[in-house]
């Protein structure tokens, strides 16, 4: 596990995708406030701080990174010499991505919170810190992160090419998961960015999935591809 960590912050994209994720959310959210009338309202503080969550794909690409990235630089043998239980070495690098996730998003809140204050201030208003929708958004936003982070590690430990593994993520956000939530109409709130927006509180609808529930399918959905991640990365041949 402190190998996994070490592993983590000494590698120069792991601070690469922090820094671009805060800069991602503070553009979001000063781009709101420009143009929302309703900035200081509960759906104004709402959608802006909701910008938390929609950076977990940094920590997408970060679980992806973990393994699929030692992979790539061949260090990944070393690694399995060093801890022949490979199952082992997935759950480690799920545990420390998921806290990885919960650092950035954590980190997020911290410059979605100071932007979204700055902007409040200078139109003569202020960030009520006493709203519940405020912090259960934050909640929900790096939760959100968690989640994505782990899902990371089961997308690398499935697809082993870096390229194509961040190309299979992409791509589902970008593309299939769009056209499946065309094809299945209300079950599309079940698949994983829906899950991650009922977690954040989005979109402001009753039929959206409970944060709690979409919480908990989301761990089903990391527990699937961590355990197909683990099987597969014990049958496979890493040569």
């Amino acid at each position: 596990m402190r190998a996994e960590l070490l592993k983590l912050i000494t590698a120069r994209s792991s601070w690469l995708l922090l820094a671009i994720a805060q800069i991602v959310v503070a553009a979001g959210v000063s781009g709101l406030m420009l143009r929302r009338d309703d900035r200081a309202g509960d759906a104004g503080q709402r959608d802006a701080l909701a910008h938390i969550g929609l950076i977990a794909l940094f920590g997408l690409l970060l679980g992806i990174l973990t393994i699929a990235g030692e992979y790539r630089h061949r260090t990944i043998t070393d690694t399995f010499l060093a801890r022949p239980r490979r199952g082992r070495v997935v759950r480690d690098k799920l545990i420390v991505s998921a806290a990885a996730g919960a650092v950035l998003g954590s980190t997020a809140a911290v410059t979605a919170l100071i932007t979204d204050a700055i902007w409040l201030a200078a139109k003569g208003s202020g960030i009520d810190l006493t709203s519940a929708v405020l912090w259960r958004t934050v909640a929900g936003g790096i939760a959100w992160n968690i989640a994505f982070a782990a899902l990371g590690v089961g997308v690398g430990a499935l697809i082993t090419n870096l390229g194509a593994a961040i190309a299979a993520a992409l791509g589902w956000i970008a593309l299939v998961e769009g056209v499946v939530a065309e094809l299945l109409g209300d079950a599309a709130r079940w698949l994983p960015i829906s899950l991650g927006q009922a977690l954040a509180g989005l979109p402001d609808t009753a039929d959206r999935p409970a944060p709690w529930l979409a919480a908990l399918v989301l761990a089903l959905y990391v527990a699937a591809l961590a355990g197909a991640g683990m099987v597969a990365t014990t049958r496979r041949d890493v040569t």
